[in-house]
């Protein structure tokens, strides 16, 4: 079951949230190919473009092998976010992706990121000067509101999607939850409601019973997975199952019967886990050197054994690894 936003046409309608740290270049190619229909760059500052930040440009990779990726920006400025999307046009990206949820202080204090939410005329402002600016389609990613206070997700919705853009992706917290507590549902059926733009719902998602009740609670037309997905990239191809079997029509209506039988420990049994957890060591080496590779993969290695008998042993030690070939050999060695 495919889902069109603009002229990108994704061939599951499930995306993979970005994560600062987590969802990079090597990982989002893993995914794509466990079934994963889209997903975004990790967050990139429009004034770090601008300025030509050096830290930047690891960020923008694509190869274009990782399906539908969009170029995922945060800033304030409606001019400088219209320039850059206009100077990163000619990269493979399929989509632009406007960041109005991220909720960290740094990003917030400047008025970006999930502070948009309490400027919906200044979000549209940003939106219709990304989409004069080029011509990929722009999709937004927000929260449900700033506060429990102001849940005004619907209205920034209507705002973006007047403004020009095609898909709406909702976090259904507020910026004041971050990631904690339950996601307010109701949030995603009022966007749904407000717009006639594809709407993708995000939280609390961690397999196919979750998704289906998102689905057919809210009417929306696709899925975000985010925390989920950490060591976990087989989650997609569980998802993909789902959608080839059932339309997301049917999803809506009820009429499908889904039950999960998985859980992050049995979903792959331990060989095809320990392959995986190899190939990303090597690639994430190739593609980031070693010295940094080894540090980012401690924490991947943490949530690739997550209830795995016998990796206690294996996360107590994986912090004293200092090369690849010493990650590989502990991970050999104990799984």
């Amino acid at each position: 079951m495919s889902l069109k936003i603009g002229d990108a046409e994704f061939g599951t309608p499930v995306f993979l949230a970005p994560m600062a740290g987590v969802t990079d270049y090597v990982y989002r190619k893993i995914c794509h190919e466990q079934g994963c229909g889209g997903s975004t760059t990790e967050l990139i500052s429009a004034k770090a473009v601008l300025y030509k930040n050096k830290n930047t440009e690891p960020l923008l990779y694509t190869e274009g092998d990782e399906g539908n990726v969009g170029l995922q920006l945060f800033g304030s400025s409606p001019e400088i976010m219209g320039s850059i999307a206009r100077e990163l046009e000619d990269r493979k990206f399929a989509f632009v992706d406007i960041n109005m949820g991220c909720p960290v202080p740094k990003v917030v204090n400047n008025g970006e990121g999930s502070a948009l939410m309490k400027d919906p005329k200044l979000a549209g402002a940003i939106v219709n000067s990304i989409v004069n600016s080029q011509s990929k389609p722009v999709t937004v990613k927000i929260r449900s509101g700033f506060d429990d206070a102001h849940i005004n997700a619907p209205e920034v919705a209507r705002e973006c999607e007047k403004a020009g853009a095609k898909a709406i992706f909702v976090h259904a917290r507020t910026r004041e939850q971050y990631y904690s507590g339950k996601a307010d549902l109701s949030v995603i059926k009022a966007v749904k409601e407000a717009v006639k733009v594809p709407v993708i719902g995000n939280g609390d998602i961690t397999d196919e019973e979750s998704a289906y009740h998102m689905i057919r609670l809210t009417k929306c037309d696709g899925i975000m997975v985010g925390r989920a997905a950490k060591g976990n990239p087989w989650i997609f191809s569980r998802f993909k199952k789902m959608f080839d079997t059932y339309s997301v029509e049917e999803l809506k209506s009820g009429e499908a019967e889904i039950k999960s039988e998985y859980n992050h420990v049995n979903i792959v049994d331990l060989e095809t886990r320990k392959k995986m957890m190899i190939r990303h060591i090597r690639e994430l080496t190739a593609f980031k050197g070693e010295y940094i590779a080894v540090r980012e993969m401690r924490k991947h290695c943490g949530w690739y054994t997550a209830g795995i008998p016998h990796a206690t042993e294996l996360r107590k030690e994986v912090n004293s690894c200092e090369s690849a070939d010493e990650l590989v050999r502990l991970v050999e060695r104990i799984l």
